[in-house]
């Protein structure tokens, strides 16, 4: 399902219009960028957090060239679903038939 499809669907289930829904998903996804850049997590609860995790230093290897490269200490974005999306999901048909 696209960002589109999403829109789409809020606005049918909602009545509200596609403008005022498309705003709202974008801000919704601004929020969520610039606070995990600013190292703020993000908790919505019965859905999941969006939060940073802290990859430790490590050394890597350059095939081509054969050599080793220190990869430093760094953080990436990541989405912990709640136990109520979990199983949600794991006990929907539509998934179980894929």
């Amino acid at each position: 399902m696209t960002k589109a499809e999403v829109i789409a669907e809020i606005t049918e289930k909602t009545g509200i219009e596609k403008a005022d829904v498309t705003a709202t998903v974008e801000a919704f996804f601004s929020v969520v960028k610039e606070s995990l850049a600013e190292g703020e997590n993000i908790y919505v609860r019965g859905f999941g957090s969006f939060v940073n995790k802290k990859r430790a230093k490590k050394i890597a290897r350059d095939i081509s060239k054969n050599t080793a490269i220190v990869i430093d200490e760094h953080y990436i974005p990541s989405f912990k679903p709640s136990k109520v999306f979990v199983e949600k999901v794991k006990t929907s048909d539509k998934v179980n038939q894929l």
